[in-house]
């Protein structure tokens, strides 16, 4: 009798045993599969059954999450939702996530192992850990001037601190409300392809992710290296700079859109933006030292993160002496975000110094306890102090004497430079507007803000666009918007 319970009982260890071995491998060898596959929706289930943490500007919550009271319960919100897309990109239960929503993700779902000190504890009482926020570095005010400032037409505006690299503003046009996204309706499909067919790119985040010709303003660098190098000394001498310059090795003559420019001092020079000056100049300090002042400002530097990632500024190393010249000048293949831009200007304003840009002030957890902060920024000397002091003197003629007169702001110091940079066939198409600028108020013991502003405005007349025209006001307002703002 023993041995018929016996091989039944052993049977049943068996089974047992096949069992336990086949539970493990699913949960250890192919959990990766079933959490992969499409038709599981635990995981979506999981991730939308709890409110998400949210991004502030200020003290100002600009996200929110709206229940559903369906399967996928908590649906994203957005508080100014144009206004603030490039910066908060989108959360959709259909389409992912980009931008902040995509980088803090972890933080604001609740999954960062940072917002609980007991994770494995949550983990056995299967307590949902509330998502954390994201404070950002934004000035509310100057976020809100840049956007008025393009009203609607295509461009962009990038405005940083000089001293800290902290990002006040941040604004692409034309935008787009993120919350369009963040269901999984039926109109949420159809925005998604509204918005991809949009000729306009609404969801391009034009301050970070798209390059332009710097045109002019990128005299800026040219400036500097010539100064640095020393092939520079005296602001107010004449240089041997002819008009029309022909480039070398060429045939082709560069002219001025002014006159005045021939053996032009580098103070007037900078001040009506002569390009035969400039041209001649990158030629004369030479493809290496042009290419080291350009690198040392942040071109043709990758993984630039903000903390979401920065398309990369170009400057070709690999050019003649024709192409050096044109390259000085801001055209050919030199190209910039306007975040970079606002990059140079910075390093301007603070005594030579690069400050990597950041977005994020700190990361808390939902009762507002700090969970990170940047940390110490990496910091570059990009020129000498000596001659960042000669480049803001050139930035405020332009403003006070020159061409951009439109950003001057009563009672404060600003420094500038216009840009119009051409493109298309035959430059057939219509310029870019360009500014950057700085500005330091009257009881400031340095310059508060660093912007740069880009117009690609198609409706507009061609000779109407200019950099002082219609990109310097627009700066001007994000100044003013800073310097009325409590110093911090």
């Amino acid at each position: 009798m023993t041995r018929y319970i016996r091989h039944p009982a052993v049977l049943c260890a068996l089974l047992l045993v096949a069992l336990l071995v086949n539970a493990a491998r699913v949960q250890v060898f192919e959990a990766r599969a079933y959490d992969d596959n499409p038709a599981n929706r635990r995981s979506a289930i999981a991730r939308y059954e709890r409110p998400r943490g949210d991004i502030l500007v200020g003290r100002e919550r600009i996200t929110g999450s709206r229940d559903t009271g369906e399967q996928l319960r908590y649906e994203r919100t957005y508080r100014d939702g144009p206004l603030y897309a490039p910066v908060t990109g989108f959360s959709s239960q259909v389409y992912g996530t980009t931008f902040l929503e995509h980088a803090a993700d972890p933080l604001l779902s609740g999954t960062d192992p940072l917002l609980t000190p007991f994770p494995l504890w949550n983990d056995l009482t299967r307590r949902l850990t509330p998502g954390g926020d994201v404070v950002t570095t934004l000035d509310a005010a100057a976020q809100r001037a840049a956007y008025g400032g393009l009203r609607g037409r295509k461009g962009a505006v990038a405005a940083v601190e000089p001293s800290t690299g902290r990002i006040l503003a941040l604004v692409s046009t034309p935008s787009y409300d993120p919350a369009e996204l963040s269901g999984n309706a039926g109109s949420t499909g159809r925005a998604w392809a509204r918005l991809n067919r949009d000729p306009d790119k609404p969801m391009l985040n034009r301050a970070i992710r798209q390059t332009y010709p710097p045109g002019s303003t990128f005299k800026v660098v040219t400036a500097a290296a010539a100064l640095d190098s020393g092939t520079v000394t005296d602001l107010d001498a004449a240089t041997r700079s002819p008009v029309p310059y022909t480039l070398p090795g060429t045939t082709t003559a560069l002219t001025n859109e002014g006159d005045g420019c021939e053996d032009a001092p580098l103070r007037a020079a900078f001040e009506w933006s002569c390009n035969t000056v400039f041209a001649k100049l990158g030629v004369d300090v030479g493809v290496s030292r042009m290419a080291a002042t350009a690198q040392a400002f942040g071109f043709n530097e990758g993984g630039l993160r903000v903390p979401f990632a920065v398309a990369r500024s170009t400057f070709d190393t690999s050019v003649d002496r024709a192409q050096l010249a044109l390259s000085s000048i801001g055209q050919y293949n030199t190209r910039a975000t306007p975040l970079q831009m606002a990059m140079v200007s910075a390093a301007v304003a603070d005594d030579g110094l690069l400050r990597r840009p950041y977005l994020v002030e700190r990361t808390t957890t939902d009762d507002g306890n700090t969970v990170g902060t940047p940390g110490v920024r990496p910091v570059r000397q990009v020129m000498s102090p000596a001659t960042a002091m000669r480049m803001r003197e050139l930035m405020e003629g332009v403003v006070s004497e020159g061409t951009g007169t439109n950003a001057a702001i009563p009672g404060a110091v600003v420094g500038g430079k216009t840009g119009t940079a051409q493109h298309g066939v035959g430059n057939s198409g219509t310029p870019y507007a360009w500014f950057v600028s700085w500005a330091q108020g009257e009881r400031d013991v340095q310059p508060r803000v660093a912007v740069a502003v880009v117009v690609e405005d198609a409706s507009a007349v061609r000779g109407d666009i200019t950099g002082g025209g219609v990109a310097a006001p627009i700066a001007k307002a994000v100044m003013e918007a800073v310097l009325r703002s409590p110093a911090n």
